[in-house]
């Protein structure tokens, strides 16, 4: 498996704000998922339903940036920023480092988040 095939691809398509999709096509089915508020989820199935909440409550995206990747053997961390106006007039705005854990298949088994500011 090309690990840094696989990290470019997913970064492009979260960078398109696909962020759903991503979790679909790279997410191992026992993947889990932790970030630096203490969310965690214990499979793809919820991760796709956290996302899907997510991204439904997006009134607008005002931008996404991917800043770089670096990966070594399994191991991937992905930095991003990510701008957002929510449908209840909240503004989200998170610079992130995405750390993530892939298997021999391709797939992502953890995927944790740090803050980044």
């Amino acid at each position: 498996m090309d690990i840094k095939a696989l990290v470019t691809e997913m970064d492009g398509i979260v960078s398109q704000g696909a962020i759903v999709d991503a979790v679909k096509q790279f997410f191992a089915d026992n993947a889990s998922t932790s970030d630096y508020n203490g969310a965690a989820t214990v499979n793809k199935q919820q991760m796709v339903e956290k996302m899907e909440g997510f991204a439904g409550a997006i009134a607008q995206v005002n931008g996404i940036t991917h800043h770089c990747t670096l990966v070594d053997g399994n191991e991937s961390a992905s930095e991003f920023t990510f701008d957002f106006n929510m449908k209840d007039n909240s503004k989200i705005y998170w610079h992130e480092i995405i750390r993530r854990r892939w298997n021999n298949a391709g797939k992502v088994t953890h995927e944790e988040y740090f803050n980044a500011q």
